[in-house]
């Protein structure tokens, strides 16, 4: 081995998670910190995920916003927003340069970590013992804690012809370059909602949605999948529920690189109640993700070498004290903030047993993945829930209640006086408490944190009803919602 370097903390994976999870464990102290990066800091959130998918969003949201009222929507004088101009915001946000925008800077990233004390180590690590990372020919020691990182990656399902055909999966729907006109998208879930949305918004002619089950978005509530695919119908998706893809045949595939047509059109058939045959300029598979826990060492440790890394409520891994999983890689939530949460709370239970503090404090366990999951699905209408939905409380065998209403108040109507929302709240009846809402409509991003708080705090429905929402905000649903249950 070339050498050797020893730090308190050795995180496997630079994204949001791995850089709280440093960030925390070090905070405040003289001790150090590494994080092991093969690709580049800030991870997929920051370059093929959350944010590029979000900037692609936004200007077709910000027109669809302006199109709700008189007085802007008579200014609008074209259908979409501009694709050229979206797409270079896209770069702006994710730090995309060069003639092709091909390559991200993570720069801005790796000052931050350096700021932060935490040196960062291009490569890709592998834990090579108890406490030890290997990186190429470089061993790094961990004195505290060494933690797991890295993410999930997309799954491709094993149909004929379909890996071959080089499919787009989530890296190449946001890093899009070139614009598919025939598109085939292959899922339901939020990835396969929102990328149809700026597909749509950015021009596609075509644009089929094979969905294997009975609705979108199948683990909220029914009327929000209802509801965006009546949105995406209304602009011309064909979405096709249950619908398997059989085979795909594709002569002319070719790797060309993220965000590029990978190859020619492919010929696709399709089985279920949406059987036929397609002819397509590109398929994007949006059908889950797995854990990426292949390859990085878990076998030295006598661990499974795939599938989730799982760990308890202080993030650590069952028999390995000084091992730690923060994020998508341990199967318990793969949303960012979920994993950043997590992170916060691993950070701080390293510190306190770096520092012999004990762990009584509720900080130092990770309980809101467990039924406080807040989530946005930034789709038009936009959707954002928070814990249970009516069939997960009635599955727990809680004494559930649920009251629903449209989000048709003062607020909403301001905002868009032709498409009232619509919300419900599940309550645990005898605990007299939150354990679930769903909001779908104009600016309910904005809605779901109360909610959060609310189930997250325990807070006796009847203490609810003295939240006072102010006038005229969308929030005003709170209080008819309340009212349904008095």
């Amino acid at each position: 081995m070339a050498g050797e370097d020893t730090y308190d903390v050795v995180v496997i994976g630079g994204g949001p998670v791995g850089e709280n999870v440093a960030d925390y464990a070090i905070r405040g102290s003289d001790r150090t910190a590494a994080i092991v990066e093969h690709e580049l800091m800030g991870g997929e959130c920051s370059y093929w995920a959350c944010m590029p998918s979000k900037a692609l969003l936004g200007p077709g949201a910000a027109l669809d916003a302006a199109r709700a009222l008189p007085g802007s929507r008579d200014r609008l004088t074209a259908p979409g927003p501009d694709p050229g101009a979206v797409l270079g915001w896209r770069d702006t946000v994710t730090g995309r340069r060069g003639s092709s925008g091909a390559t991200h800077d993570d720069a801005g990233q790796v000052r931050w970590a350096t700021g932060a004390g935490i040196e960062v180590i291009r490569g890709h690590g592998r834990i090579a013992g108890e406490k030890r990372v290997a990186v190429g020919d470089r061993v790094l020691t961990a004195r505290e804690a060494v933690v797991v990182a890295t993410g999930s990656t997309a799954s491709i399902p094993p149909i004929p012809g379909l890996r071959e055909a080089l499919p787009w999966t989530s890296r190449d729907a946001t890093n899009l370059v070139e614009v598919p006109q025939r598109s085939l998208v292959l899922g339901g879930g939020v990835v396969a909602c929102e990328a149809a949305t700026w597909l749509l918004d950015l021009g596609v002619r075509e644009l089929v949605m094979a969905v294997r089950g009975e609705r979108l978005l199948p683990r909220m509530e029914p009327f929000a999948g209802e509801r965006v695919a009546a949105a995406l119908r209304e602009r011309g998706a064909d979405i096709r529920m249950n619908t398997t893809i059989e085979s795909v045949d594709r002569p002319g595939a070719e790797a060309t690189g993220y965000g590029r047509l990978h190859g020619g059109p492919a010929t696709v058939r399709l089985g279920g109640d949406g059987a036929g045959e397609l002819v397509v300029d590109e398929i994007l598979v949006a059908a889950g993700r797995a854990p990426a826990t292949t390859d990085i060492g878990l076998d030295v440790l006598g661990l499974p070498a795939r599938g989730p890394l799982g760990v308890d409520d202080r993030l650590t891994v069952p028999g390995h004290p000084w091992l730690y999983a923060v994020g998508d890689v341990n199967g318990r939530n793969a949303l960012t903030h979920m994993g950043k949460y997590q992170a916060r709370v691993a950070g701080d239970v390293i510190a306190a047993r770096a520092e012999g503090r004990d762990l009584d404090d509720p900080r130092y366990a990770a309980s809101s993945d467990h039924g406080a999951v807040p989530q946005v699905v930034f789709t038009r209408p936009e959707i954002a829930s928070v814990g249970m939905t009516r069939a997960d409380a009635e599955k727990a065998g809680l004494d559930v209640r649920v009251v629903d209403d449209d989000i048709a108040v003062a607020g909403s109507y301001l905002l868009d006086p032709d498409r009232p929302g619509h919300a419900n709240l599940v309550v645990d009846a005898a605990r007299d408490v939150l354990v679930g809402a769903t909001f779908v409509g104009a600016q309910t991003a904005e809605l779901v944190h109360s909610a959060t708080v609310a189930i997250v705090g325990e807070v006796p429905v009847s203490r609810l009803w003295h939240a006072v929402a102010s006038y005229p905000t969308v929030s005003e649903v709170w209080l008819r919602l309340l009212d349904r249950l008095r």
